[in-house]
């Protein structure tokens, strides 16, 4: 069988180097119209929230800002996560959504409920969004590579 096909790509290059130039050409316009990215999105549908309350210490700022703005996201329809960092003069809460909720709608309605808590919250204090951010995954794998030719 491969001495056959070892004859005919001998005796009909023609042939060979067309079907080659076509496979190459087939493989090229694939290539060309593949839609898949080189890095996927995968990260999380977030919300961040920051808040600077000037002269308050960490304790002071988790009781009088970061507690109620977790409380108030807690509710929120499709929150996945709500995590909180308290330090002097600085609160900031992430929430985090299930993945099937569009980062607009998710903004939105933190939005709205940040603005339902403002006299909860001590006078001069105005929460602001984050920016539209994605967060970095980083995985490595390793270990020991064997071989069988050994």
């Amino acid at each position: 069988m491969i001495n056959r096909i070892i004859h005919f790509s001998v005796y009909n290059r023609g042939v060979v180097l067309f079907a080659t130039a076509l496979l190459a050409g087939l493989g090229w316009f694939s290539f060309s119209h593949l839609s898949i990215d080189a890095v996927p999105d995968i990260t999380d549908t977030q919300v961040q929230i920051f808040t600077t309350v000037a002269g308050l210490s960490a304790e002071e700022v988790e009781r009088s800002v970061t507690f109620p703005v977790e409380n108030a996201m807690a509710g929120i329809a499709g929150v996945r996560q709500v995590r909180s960092l308290s330090r002097f003069s600085l609160s900031v809460v992430n929430v985090v959504f299930q993945d099937d909720t569009e980062i607009y709608r998710a903004r939105q309605m933190v939005s709205e409920r940040l603005q339902s808590i403002t006299n909860e919250l001590p006078t001069s204090v105005h929460p602001k969004l984050g920016p539209i951010s994605s967060a970095q995954v980083l995985a490595a794998l390793e270990g020991q590579c064997f071989s069988r030719l050994s």
